[in-house]
């Protein structure tokens, strides 16, 4: 071997030496740097001619393993799907107060009715009747608080959807930079570890916006994926665009988050994803906090239900001069048809309490009788009320109300028979038209309407309605919009809706309760559809509502009934108007048929929570018979139980990700008794190629002097 071979071998040794030890320099001084992948000189012998002619660094490389890369991205993502969604639900539930203390929403609703009971005691104390009054306001007050700031919460997962998306258009970005930049180290044989470890941090950030799937790109860099197969990066960044919706409210109709492909194919983000804090913030937004809101608003809706049934079977002393129903939203024949049973309206003299005048009603379907005349088809109600009233009280029905006024001083009052009571969908008949509520609203509250595949719907043909229909993930699968037919039956526009040609068939149908006569959807698929009204164009007549608030066409208009409750301003303006006595209709002629201390009306609505009532499907709710205090309990327990189940689920998920990244990091990070022995071996291995080219030095002198 030449001394030439000789000094090149050993110059190789030096320089390669010399590599290994910046290398290893680098990584000591990167020991605490957070996401810092240490380096590798992966270092191999040179041969010519099958002799070997020293050594080299073929590449340096980052000490990745796809393994626990692949695992450490997939439980941060789930961990900050899990953490953000515990997050914002947390905020839920708090709202809701202590559900064991005293001060919590649900046991105000225990207290409303406890109200009652004490004003029951002395029917006559305007101080016990105004702090029932009170406290059922607070419970109303508090439910509209609670249900604003659901949304509230909405519009902030929302707003952080934006932020998201906009963070995760700037990763791409660097990403994609980086792969350039590392795919031209490759091509020129050069040092791409440090564009490589920068690369990998921002990867790690990207995974913890949205799930994300990395493979090593044989030019250099990565490709990256989402779990539904996405291109975000790899041959160019891709872009995500999202436009947040403003002012958050129950029927709020959000955009869809779009990504655009470096292919410039544009496809939904949401479409598979499985976790990340965008599947977080869309799981809190569109399922976790509507299911609450609408839980929420059919709690209250009953809540008002029951207090305004007992409240129309009592009367306040002196009777009022008036009663003024709600708006039904059905022409009045349609309202009546369908009620059974007997009521009584009576005029009562507001001196002595006796009645001067009354109409005993009697109703069998679609017809009535009054004071036991002649069968009567209840398009003749109003005329033959008025004949039987004779002028003591007017009865009229005006854009969907139904109101009877005493004439001059004369009271109003209405009762029902004892033994036979008036009945249409289990409410009875001052109930069903709301003509003495103690808690009104400004929508409809209750779907429980008593129509029949023949009713009247009141809308007119052509009118549209737009529903969406959204998976489980999130994604909009469907936009259908569907036109009132030209029937103008209930069961005409429930075909229309069912079509599945021009309907919404192919993902559920609607049907009538036959007891209740509420119209349900049940969604069809595995996992069902989700189901949203975006438009509606409709109005019924004569009421003026929309086909949407009629029949509580998806759970945005229901969740809505929230915060439209109070107790009527009149009473709360005038509490001796609270309606605490009840009318006998067994007083003989003359005598008063209302006393003022008469307290069997308060001891009604105290009792109202104790009633059992129908519920109907909310949130993740099928409903069914309950009383109003049990399903309180229910949705009690219920939010507690979820708030508990989403810290779990975050726990694990952090802890799972902990365990993942202290894995990976074991693999990728410094170990400084690892460094510092390669260290010694480097610094060695340089002085013994040091030694090697001094020798060869020698040697070329000896020569030399010997020339």
């Amino acid at each position: 071997m030449s001394l030439n071979s000789i000094l090149n071998i050993a110059n190789s040794g030096l320089q390669t030496a010399q590599t290994q030890l910046r290398v290893v320099s680098d990584n000591v001084s990167n020991v605490n740097t957070p996401g810092y992948v240490r380096k590798i000189a992966d270092q191999v012998s040179l041969t010519t001619q099958g002799v070997g002619s020293g050594v080299e660094v073929a590449r340096i490389r980052l000490a990745t393993d796809r393994f626990l890369q692949a695992a450490s991205l997939s439980a941060g993502a789930e961990a900050s799907r899990q953490g953000v969604r515990y997050e914002l639900y947390d905020r839920i539930q708090s709202l809701f107060g202590d559900p064991g203390g005293d001060t919590g929403f649900f046991s105000q609703i225990d207290e409303v009715f406890s109200s009652f009971a004490v004003a029951a005691e002395d029917p006559t104390s305007g101080p016990r009747r105004q702090d029932a009054l009170f406290k059922a306001q607070s419970v109303f007050d508090e439910a509209s608080r609670i249900s604003g700031q659901i949304q509230a919460v909405r519009e902030d997962a929302d707003g952080r959807l934006q932020s998201a998306v906009e963070k995760a258009n700037s990763l791409l970005e660097q990403i994609e930079t980086l792969n350039l930049d590392i795919a031209r180290a490759v091509v020129l044989d050069g040092d791409a570890s440090g564009a490589q470890t920068q690369q990998a941090r921002l990867v790690g950030e990207l995974s913890s916006i949205l799930d994300v799937q990395v493979t090593q790109r044989a030019v250099g860099g990565v490709s990256i994926r989402t779990g539904a197969g996405v291109l975000l990066a790899g041959n160019g960044a891709a872009t995500l665009e999202y436009h947040r919706a403003g002012t958050v409210n129950a029927e709020t109709a959000f955009n869809e988050i779009w990504v655009t492909e470096p292919g410039a194919t544009r496809r939904p983000l949401a479409e598979g994803l499985k976790s990340g804090e965008i599947k977080g913030l869309l799981e809190l937004r569109d399922v976790d906090a509507p299911q609450t809101a609408e839980r929420l608003a059919e709690l209250v809706a009953h809540v008002a239900d029951e207090l305004n049934r007992a409240h129309n079977a009592n009367s306040a002393v002196p009777a009022p001069t008036s009663l003024t129903g709600k708006n039904v939203g059905q022409a009045l024949t349609t309202a009546l048809t369908g009620f059974t049973g007997a009521t009584t309206i009576a005029v009562v003299n507001p001196t002595t309490g006796a009645i001067t005048t009354q109409a005993d009603i009697v109703f069998s379907g679609a017809t009535f009788t009054i004071n036991g005349g002649p069968a009567t088809p209840v398009a003749n109600f109003l005329t033959d009320l008025n004949t039987a009233l004779g002028g003591a009280a007017t009865a009229s029905f005006t854009n969907g109300r139904l109101s009877v006024t005493g004439s001059g001083t004369n009271g109003v009052a209405v009762a029902d028979d004892a033994a036979n009571p008036s009945n249409k969908a289990g409410r009875g008949f001052s109930h069903y038209f709301g003509l003495n509520d103690l808690i009104s609203t400004d929508r409809q509250s209750s779907y429980d309407l008593g129509l029949t595949a023949a009713s009247p719907h009141g809308f007119t043909a052509g009118e549209t309605l737009t529903f969406r229909f959204t998976g489980a993930d999130g994604a909009r699968i469907r936009d259908i919009q569907v036109a009132i037919p030209a029937g103008g039956t209930v069961g005409d526009l429930v075909t229309a809706l069912n079509s599945t040609a021009t309907g919404i068939g192919r993902y559920g149908a609607y049907a009538l309760d036959t007891t209740t006569g509420e119209l349900k959807f049940t969604a069809s698929g595995d996992p069902p559809a989700r189901l949203n009204v975006l438009a509606d164009t409709t109005t019924q007549v004569p009421s003026g509502v929309s086909a949407t608030e009629l029949f509580g066409l998806g759970g945005g208009v229901r969740a809505s009934r929230a915060d439209g409750f109070k107790v009527r301003t009149d009473i709360q303006q005038s509490p001796s108007k609270l309606a605490l006595a009840q009318l006998n209709l067994a007083a003989a002629p003359g005598t008063a048929a209302l006393s003022t201390g008469d307290g069997r009306g308060a001891l009604r609505l105290a009792d109202a929570g104790q009633v059992t009532a129908r519920f109907s499907a909310a949130g993740d709710s099928p409903g069914g018979a309950l009383s109003v205090s049990r399903y309180a309990s229910e949705l009690s327990g219920e939010i507690g139980g979820k708030a508990q189940s989403a810290k779990t689920r975050r726990d694990s998920a952090v802890a799972l990700a902990t365990e993942a990244q202290a894995r990976q990091s074991n693999h990728e990070g410094v170990n400084l008794d690892e460094e510092l022995v390669l260290m010694t071996t480097y610094q060695q291995a340089f002085n013994a190629s040091a030694r090697l080219i001094q020798a060869a030095s020698e040697m070329y002198d000896t020569l030399l002097r010997m020339v």
